[in-house]
């Protein structure tokens, strides 16, 4: 799993669909997650800290879980299918642990209240992440593909403790 921060609330430019994006804590990767504009607006409320005169939904859900004194310990993203994402909450009160359903916009909106972690799964990462820094991306490339070059096949089996050219 890939720990990532909110980076911010951005419009499609063709659909004027509000899109979550989420990026990791090297700013290497950025996902993006369409949401709709009632949860956007619930995500940029968390991010500027403003408090409405009266709870709204996510609102209600964090009163909830500490008037049970419950916590939400991570958010994870856990799924990609058919363009739709999935994500749970992680919940614990005491002892007891619960995984429970949940919209990846709501539970960002809720995880950004309780300042909980959110957590990505690599594989969803990998299918849906864009590059942010490509040229660092082209830095690393290459010097995995010299590092490559240069090996040799005894250095495997110094690594593994045989000699080259023995049973292993």
């Amino acid at each position: 799993m890939i720990e990532m921060r909110v980076a911010g609330i951005a419009l499609d430019a063709v659909s004027r669909s509000p899109i979550v994006l989420l990026k990791d804590a090297s700013d290497r990767r950025a996902l993006p997650i369409y949401i709709g504009q009632d949860q956007a607006k619930a995500i940029i409320s968390a991010l500027e800290r403003q408090k409405p005169p009266r709870p709204l939904t996510h609102d209600l859900f964090v009163n909830l879980l500490e008037s049970w004194d419950m916590a939400l310990e991570r958010i994870i993203i856990h799924a990609l299918q058919d363009n739709t994402f999935y994500a749970i909450l992680c919940v614990s009160q005491g002892e007891v642990k619960k995984e429970i359903d949940a919209r990846p916009s709501d539970a960002i909106a809720i995880a950004l209240r309780t300042g909980s972690p959110i957590w990505v799964m690599e594989e969803v990462v990998a299918d849906a992440s864009i590059p942010v820094d490509r040229d660092a991306d082209e830095e690393e490339r290459r010097a995995f593909r010299e590092f490559i070059s240069k090996l040799r096949p005894e250095d495997f089996a110094q690594h593994r403790g045989f000699k080259a050219g023995g049973d292993g």
